[in-house]
């Protein structure tokens, strides 16, 4: 039954992801995939650092040696050429440098950077040297960054409280380098989540309903990966930002309920499942 749907099951395009791992699968390299997946395209991946924790915190961080990051990224595109890239989490400085050059011999030009810094439940995941070179030689080499109100305030030295503070931080960061800014507006206290889409001739505000759930576990990186899947297929940046977006509510609003934290969200609210199937 399945050989005979074989033309409808054909994927999109391919993504390569570089990320930490999640043990308790709602975040990092494993709600990336999912999101790839559910999106309808192939996930490759270069892991660059074990975590171990669950919906209540982390409670320990195991970094992959720096050179079999970039090895991981050379050899498995070398055979799978990516159509995007995604980058989550990247906790030091050797890290970085090594994922730059792994970057430089692929030349893909559609990449994604969600600054993974502050685990959700208050864990740090990266440190002061890597933030630096984070800034100054990876930010300039990517299509769009995408932190939230605490990475925008790492990144930037600027407190964030209102939209206009949003605004400004991502016009710091164009100046700093970013080409597209996208803002995620999740941590301020406001009725509607508001998210800030800038870049030097554009301002788009996408508004969203606020869902009251503690399950929002890997919101940030299921929606980079949402948008360089999409962006993957030929969107606009802009219009990548939208469909991701969108995703993430909806993943957001079907949330499992799974766990006693800060539980993951549903990455399969994307996919149907035909009645000869169910």
């Amino acid at each position: 039954m399945l050989r005979n749907q074989s033309n409808k099951l054909k994927l999109k395009s391919k993504i390569l992801i570089i990320a930490g791992s999640d043990s308790s699968g709602g975040a990092g390299i494993q709600a990336d995939i999912k999101t790839v997946t559910s999106l309808g395209s192939f996930a490759l991946t270069a892991i660059t650092a074990v975590t171990v924790q669950n919906t209540k915190g982390v409670k320990s961080v195991v970094s992959i040696p720096p050179n079999e990051i970039k090895n991981q990224i050379i050899y498995s595109a070398k055979d799978i050429k990516p159509d995007a890239i995604k980058i989550g989490m990247l906790q030091n400085k050797s890290v970085i440098r090594n994922v730059l050059d792994g970057l430089k011999l692929l030349k893909i030009k559609k990449i994604v950077l969600d600054p993974v810094m502050v685990a959700k439940g208050g864990a740090n995941l990266i440190n002061e040297s890597a933030i630096k070179i984070l800034k100054k030689e990876l930010l300039p080499q990517v299509s769009l960054i995408t932190p939230n109100i605490p990475e925008a305030e790492v990144l930037t030295g600027i407190k964030i409280i209102n939209k206009e503070d949003m605004i400004f931080a991502a016009n710091k960061l164009i100046n700093l380098g970013a080409k597209n800014v996208l803002i995620k507006g999740g941590h301020l206290k406001t009725e509607k989540v508001q998210d800030v889409f800038f870049n030097k001739s554009d301002l788009k505000i996408f508004i969203s309903p606020r869902y009251k759930t503690k399950n929002t576990h890997g919101t940030g990186c299921t929606l980079s990966s949402a948008i360089t899947t999409f962006f993957s297929c030929g969107k606009s940046l802009k219009r990548a930002c939208e469909l991701g977006i969108k995703y993430v509510n909806l993943a957001i609003l079907t949330n499992p309920n799974y766990g006693k934290g800060h539980g993951p969200i549903n990455h399969l609210n994307s996919v149907v499942i035909k009645n000869r199937f169910k």
